[in-house]
């Protein structure tokens, strides 16, 4: 199943690349985690804006990705893929697995412009591409730390649900969560730490499957009645607005109290309707239609040898229940 569904995903971009060459345009690839996920898909509509806005450029954006956000491998292999097509001028990535991209791109030592967008490569393999575009992960980790103090002052039992083990971008998150809950660098679990514990069994994570951070989310909040905070990370159960709209409606009583609390990455318009709903109490959302607009011209910049700033931040918006109906979102 999964190999018909990358099959399927490369014969969606080996279409792009015939209408690309027949216009005898330069392809400028932004390669996503997985196709499956809503995200991306306003990532990739900014792409789609960018060839509106310069119909006349000689480049095209070609926005691809695995079918699949748990197909690590299946990214590698696209990006190998677009690293031997002669008509691929430049490539951002959002790389699933940093350390398996990193491995590859090292061993084929691409001559083309290379950047990240969305989610970086580790710090290590920072010299394999030539500059970052996208959410400063760990300010969003701050952000979510400081409405989660304001919401809960005295602390408690908490869980966070992160993405894939190796999605470098979901772990600064992380990083700055704990970090800022603990007031120490470097906490790796929270036990006890400015009143927050870490509850038996988390972190969880999705591999960024929408239905398994759902199932999590009512498997978690079911066995932990007591629990204080759920942290998507990520903004996955969301996505699944119908399953998780099923298990917030069961805890609203808790919700409306605060006695649990919810506070979540992203502000798509599911994740908006859950805030405005009271089934979450802040989204931190980050700016993906941006990310992917702007990504072309970044790269044509480095394709023309010009100096770009390493790394350009998109910036953050914070919602909270009581700014919902005006706060930016998507």
């Amino acid at each position: 199943m999964r190999k018909a569904l990358y099959l399927t995903a490369v014969a969606v971009m080996a279409l792009a690349t015939s209408q690309a060459v027949a216009q005898d345009k330069k392809t400028l690839a932004v390669v996503v985690k997985g196709l499956d996920n809503p995200f991306f898909t306003v990532l990739g509509n900014g792409c789609a804006k960018w060839n509106e806005n310069n119909p006349d450029s000689e480049y095209t954006c070609l926005y691809t990705g695995p079918a699949l956000s748990s197909d690590e491998a299946g990214e590698v292999q696209l990006v190998a893929d677009l690293l031997a097509r002669p008509d691929v001028a430049g490539i951002a990535i959002s790389p699933s697995n940093a350390p398996a991209m990193a491995a590859m791109l090292r061993e084929k030592a691409p001559k083309i412009p290379i950047m990240t967008v969305d989610a970086d490569l580790l710090p290590a393999d920072h010299d394999l591409r030539s500059t970052y575009l996208g959410t400063y992960n760990y300010d969003m980790g701050v952000k979510m730390a400081g409405h989660l103090k304001t919401l809960k002052p005295e602390g408690g039992t908490i869980c966070l649900q992160l993405g894939n083990v190796a999605a470098a971008n979901i772990n600064e998150r992380a990083a700055g969560l704990r970090d800022t809950i603990s007031g120490t660098k470097g906490t790796e679990m929270l036990k006890g730490e400015g009143g927050w514990t870490e509850i038996a069994g988390c972190p969880v994570y999705t591999n960024d499957d929408i239905p398994t951070a759902n199932q999590q989310l009512a498997d978690v909040t079911g066995a932990n009645p007591d629990l204080d905070a759920f942290i998507l990370v990520g903004g996955w159960a969301q996505f699944g607005p119908e399953a998780y709209a099923a298990t917030t409606t069961a805890l609203e009583a808790k919700l409306k109290s605060k006695e649990l609390v919810i506070v979540a990455g992203d502000t798509l318009p599911p994740q908006m309707d859950a805030l405005k709903a009271g089934h979450s109490h802040a989204q931190i959302g980050q700016r993906p239609f941006e990310m992917g607009l702007r990504s072309p011209d970044v790269l044509i910049q480095l394709i023309k040898g010009e100096k770009v700033e390493d790394p350009m931040y998109t910036g953050l918006d914070e919602c909270t229940q009581e700014t919902a109906e005006t706060c930016i979102g998507g």
